[in-house]
């Protein structure tokens, strides 16, 4: 049985600072609100915007990240998948729609202000966006030997 494809890929702007929030037990909950704006020209030639708004939820490690380091106005990148939900209040039944983060990542400058780097924002320092691993020279004893005398066919795939 084949299974379905839930992916989304957002790269948008913050409306407002991250809203957090936390779980009895301890868990972090970041709430986004982006925007996405894409542009077309009409049937006249003029250009038109739209701006769509995501709420996207960040839990654990990540959450805590994008309520520490994230702010209103600043560019990232989201992706993860689409969940939809409902409640009711006062007798009317609401329905929700939300990006849940698997990943994140910091993009542009700064936020509100425009282009970031070294700014007076506040006297506090960012971290790198997202450290890539550290390549790290593999000790000698665990390095594989292969010797050249194999064919094409002994290789599996």
């Amino acid at each position: 049985m084949a299974r379905g494809v839930n992916k989304v890929i957002l790269v948008g702007n913050l409306g407002n600072d991250p809203d957090m929030k936390y779980t009895q037990g301890g868990m972090a909950i970041c709430t986004l609100s982006l925007a996405t704006t894409s542009v077309r020209k009409d049937r006249d030639g003029n250009q038109q915007e739209k701006t769509e708004w995501h709420r996207v939820k960040l839990f654990g490690k990540l959450g805590e990240i994008a309520g520490e380091y994230l702010r209103k106005g600043r560019q990232v990148y989201i992706e993860g998948r689409i969940e939809y939900g409902s409640y009711e209040k006062d007798g009317i039944k609401h329905y929700t729609t939300d990006i849940v983060a698997d990943e994140m990542q910091m993009l542009g400058g700064g936020g509100e202000g425009g282009a970031g780097g070294g700014g007076g924002g506040g006297g506090r320092s960012e971290r790198p966006q997202r450290s890539t691993p550290q390549r790290r020279e593999v000790p000698a004893a665990a390095k594989a030997e292969f010797s050249e005398d194999f064919a094409d066919d002994d290789i599996p795939f």
